[in-house]
């Protein structure tokens, strides 16, 4: 599951902080409305299908009530002890959904393989399947208002949630398949392989939530286009200066840049620092959550710096 969503640092901590709060907020709603019809149908119906979408429920709330602690801490502000900020607790709390979910496929699918050898008819169908229209519906409206805080802030802690939700609508619908397919057509094993589908799209969707923490807390890159952007905004319309040995890293809310700019040997220290000053409010324009760090260098001047970081330098080139 691709999260097409804007990087992280294009609006400032608190602000992202406050809509990811309010956006998990609206899911530890659902998620609680959800488990109590869901947990009504399974015991009606006895549907594995219908329990592996339960499960699924009560950790998506676990994991919204650890994400909301998460994203309150990644919001503090720098302190002596966390000079870079706290916002790869959102990694942290990412992770955690990712192993979540992860377990709760690797128990569904124990139940749905029970199943296979001891397939149970199931008298009560329609409950089951008024609840997952119902769950459908909620967790459209959820996805939403999820989408909607994504664009704005890029936090890998919405994207978590979003990708349960998400994995959610799909599974919700299967559900309906083998709970009609059980009841109505009496036949039993379309319940369990449900179930089994249903563990293995949360499976999948536990090792992509997985990727993107262990990508943060890796400190990657941020995306091609984003580095693109930020040394197009730090150069400017000028031919004069140029940037090199860029790096970017994000952490929750706060992304983090700093490179080398290449200035004419004959500014003065005030010069360079104008000159920083103005590229830092380019890059605060379009990134305003971002820490940035500036090192001016004579363009003319030896390379210099450790050599464990000489081979992943990138060179940007003035234009000629």
């Amino acid at each position: 599951m691709a999260h097409d969503h804007m990087p992280a640092g294009r609006m400032n901590p608190p602000e992202a902080a406050e809509i990811t709060k309010q956006t998990v907020l609206i899911s530890v709603t659902v998620a609680s409305i959800l488990i109590g019809l869901k947990l009504w149908a399974w015991f009606v119906s006895g549907s594995v299908s219908v329990l592996a979408s339960l499960a699924d429920s009560g950790l998506d709330m676990a994991a919204s009530l650890v994400t909301l602690g998460a994203v309150i801490y990644a919001a503090v502000p720098p302190d002596a002890d966390h000079r870079y900020g706290h916002g790869k607790a959102e990694g942290f709390a990412a992770l955690m959904q990712a192993g979540l979910v992860g377990a709760s496929s690797a128990l569904i699918a124990r139940e749905a393989f029970d199943r296979f050898f001891d397939p149970r008819p199931m008298e009560e169908g329609v409950i089951p399947i008024v609840v997952m229209l119902i769950s459908i519906g909620l967790t459209l409206g959820l996805i939403y208002f999820q989408t909607r805080a994504l664009k704005k802030t890029g936090s890998i802690a919405t994207a978590g949630d979003r990708a349960h939700y998400m994995a959610d609508l799909g599974a919700n619908v299967a559900v309906i398949i083998g709970v009609a397919g059980a009841s109505f057509l009496k036949i039993p094993l379309i319940d369990p392989i449900i179930g089994l589908g249903v563990a293995i799209w949360l499976a999948f969707g536990a090792l992509d939530v997985a990727k993107e923490a262990f990508n943060q807390l890796m400190d990657r890159e941020l995306s091609d286009e984003a580095r693109a952007r930020i040394i197009e905004l730090a150069q400017g319309d000028s031919k004069e200066w140029f940037v090199h040995d860029l790096r970017t890293r994000s952490a929750g809310p706060i992304i983090h840049i700093q490179f080398h700019l290449d200035l004419p040997n004959t500014s003065s220290l005030a010069e360079a620092h104008d000159i920083m000053v103005e590229c830092e409010k380019r890059i605060l324009s379009e990134f305003p959550g971002a820490d940035i760090l500036i090192h001016p260098d004579p363009k003319d001047a030896v390379p210099h710096g450790t050599d464990f970081f000489k081979s992943m330098r990138q060179e940007i080139a003035p234009d000629t």
